[in-house]
């Protein structure tokens, strides 16, 4: 599901549902981060892992602890750029050298409503505004869940660049939706604060593309070096 929404240099593994065997032990620097976490964030920690370490040998990385660095951004192997994403019965890692792309985020939501005034608190006016023309044409996707993901991967792909935080509401998204198929489509990012320095040239938006499948709906951003 999440390598449709990738270019081709991008590796990515996933896993869908849970089979309840265990997974790949973690490492002990691991390990230590959810030692006084609950089963279930153990188990899902564990599981991304290990989908980043198999992303990692497809790319000729050695398998290697990563550890949480600020504000939870995964710590990846120096030559790689990465993401992971994971929610109830679905982990996802993406990983590329950092040669190929400048940056990358993806994330994984189930395709429910949010919670009664999570979009009021992580949109914009604009955006809401955007969202209900589209459930005007197309009422059976869960369109406030799916900014809020679009908005979760801005972030994802904006920190590794940046080192500061994001605000929901400092990215203004515009979802688009293509012609046939399983529903999918594209958004593009305007930011609302000054953009990452990237080759030289500072970012003012970034795009990204969705999909809705298995009961999911994800969304992706790649970040390229030159325009």
């Amino acid at each position: 599901m999440i390598e449709e929404l990738l270019p081709d240099e991008v590796v990515a593994v996933e896993v869908h549902g849970d089979d309840g065997s265990e997974p790949a032990p973690l490492y002990p620097e691991e390990a230590e981060v959810v030692a006084r976490a609950v089963e279930k964030r153990r188990r899902e920690f564990a599981l991304v892992r290990a989908c980043a370490r198999r992303a990692m040998e497809k790319l000729g990385v050695p398998p290697q602890p990563l550890v949480p660095g600020e504000r939870g951004a995964p710590g990846w192997p120096p030559g790689l750029a990465g993401s992971m994403t994971h929610c109830d019965g679905y982990c996802a890692a993406a990983l590329v050298r950092a040669t190929d792309l400048a940056s990358l985020g993806i994330d994984a939501e189930p395709h429910e409503p949010l919670p009664e005034g999570v979009l009021d608190a992580v949109s914009l006016p604009g955006e809401r505004a955007g969202l209900h023309r589209l459930a005007g044409r197309h009422p059976e996707i869960h369109w406030d869940r799916l900014l809020f993901s679009a908005k979760e991967s801005v972030y994802k792909a904006w920190f590794p660049l940046t080192g500061q935080w994001l605000e929901f509401t400092e990215a203004d998204i515009e979802v688009s939706v293509d012609p046939g198929g399983h529903p999918h489509g594209r958004f593009r990012a305007e930011l609302l604060v000054p953009g990452p320095l990237v080759g030289g040239r500072r970012l003012g938006h970034f795009e990204g593309r969705w999909t809705v499948q298995r009961g999911l709906v994800a969304t992706a951003i790649t970040v390229t070096h030159t325009p």
